[in-house]
C-alpha cells in the first residue's frame, strides 16, 4: 500500500482538505457471514477489489485482521510512526486510530476481521502492546498460515477459487486455531462489551471489581484484549458508535440528542470521529467510501453488549 498518509498528516488532510477516495463503483466488497462456530471470535469475512492503478480508501480503528493480498503493492504508515509492508499473507495488529490508505493497483483483499475475543484467542498477543502494525502472518501464526496464505494466493490468481471461497477458507482456519480463554477474562471481555455499548461515556470505574479483578487489574487486562485503556477504547467506541449513526439515513431526533451530549462541542466531535473513523461527520454519508460504511456499520461492533 503505497504513500499512505501519515497519522500526523490524517487529521489535517480529513478535516481541512480530505483527499477524493476511490469512487464506490469502481470498488466491490462482498461481506461473508461467518460461521455460527468462528461468529464470537470474527465480524465479518470479506473480499475486497479494485482494479484501478491508484486506490485511496480509509482503515477506520479496528481490532485486526488476518488478511491476503494477492494484487496490490504498498505499505500502511501507523500511530507512533511504524511503517509495515502489505505483506501477501499479513496479520493487522489492533489499530488504535484510523488509517488512509493509497496503494497500487489493482488492489485485491480477502481477509477476517477479528472480534475483541478473536484476536486474543486466535494470536495470543497482548493488543495494546502489538497495536498499529501489519505483520507477516506467519510470524504469529506460524508456518501453517504461510502454507495455507500461499495455497489460497495462487489459487485465487489461477482463478481456481474465488475470493468468498477464500475468505471461508481462513475462517475454517481461524476454527482450528482458537486458544481457550481463561474463564475470568472471557467474562470480563464480555463486561467490557457491555459497559461499551452502555452509554457514548460510561464511567471508567463501573468496570472495578468485574471478575474479582481491582481497577488496576482491568485496566491492564482491557488494555491486553482490546488494545487501549478503558478511557481511551470508551473515546474509540463513542466515536465508531456516532460515526454509524451519523452515517445512517434513519437518524432520530433522540440520537441527534444523545450525540450532542456526548460530546464538548460540535468541534470536538469532529476531532474525535476523524481520529478513529478517519473522516469528518459532514463526510460520513459520502456514498464513495463503501469500505469505510461497512467497517462503521453497527453489525460489525457486535462485540458491543458481550
Amino acid at each position: 500500500m503505497d504513500a499512505i498518509f501519515p497519522p500526523a498528516q490524517l487529521s489535517e488532510r480529513a478535516t481541512v482538505d480530505p483527499p477524493r477516495l476511490t469512487p464506490a463503483a469502481l470498488i466491490t466488497i462482498d461481506y461473508i457471514a461467518p460461521s455460527q462456530s468462528i461468529a464470537p471470535y470474527v465480524t465479518t469475512l470479506y473480499h475486497f477489489r479494485c482494479d484501478e492503478p491508484v486506490i485511496r480508501d480509509i482503515q477506520p480503528a479496528s481490532v485486526g485482521h488476518l488478511c491476503l493480498f494477492p494484487h496490490g503493492t504498498g505499505e500502511l504508515h501507523f500511530a507512533g510512526g511504524n511503517r509495515d509492508p502489505n505483506h501477501a499473507i499479513g496479520l493487522l495488529t489492533p489499530l488504535s486510530r484510523a488509517v488512509a490508505f493509497v496503494i497500487d493497483g489493482p488492489f485485491h483483499a480477502v481477509g477476517a476481521a477479528l472480534t475483541p475475543l478473536g484476536w486474543a484467542a486466535l494470536t495470543g498477543l497482548h493488543a495494546g502492546k502489538h497495536r498499529d502494525r501489519l505483520l507477516p502472518a506467519g510470524s504469529v501464526l506460524g508456518p501453517e498460515i504461510d502454507a495455507l496464505g500461499a495455497q489460497l494466493l495462487g489459487a485465487y490468481r489461477a482463478g481456481t477459487m474465488t475470493g468468498p471461497e477464500c475468505a471461508l477458507a481462513i475462517g475454517t482456519f481461524i476454527e482450528g486455531r482458537i486458544r481457550p480463554i481463561n474463564p475470568r477474562h472471557l467474562e470480563l471481555v464480555i463486561a467490557v462489551g457491555c459497559w461499551l455499548s452502555s452509554a457514548f461515556n460510561p464511567e471508567a470505574g463501573a468496570l472495578n471489581g468485574t471478575a474479582g479483578y481491582s481497577a488496576r487489574q482491568v485496566q491492564r487486562l482491557v488494555e491486553r484484549y482490546f488494545g487501549l485503556p478503558p478511557r481511551a477504547l470508551a473515546r474509540k467506541y463513542r466515536a465508531l458508535r456516532v460515526a454509524a449513526l451519523l452515517s445512517s439515513s434513519q437518524l432520530s431526533l433522540e440520537d441527534e440528542a444523545e450525540i450532542a451530549e456526548a460530546f464538548f462541542d460540535q468541534s470536538h466531535m469532529i476531532r474525535e470521529i476523524t481520529h478513529f473513523v478517519g473522516r469528518t461527520p459532514a463526510r460520513l454519508n459520502d456514498r464513495e467510501t463503501p469500505y469505510l460504511a461497512e467497517m462503521i456499520n453497527s453489525r460489525n461492533l457486535r462485540e458491543l453488549g458481550g
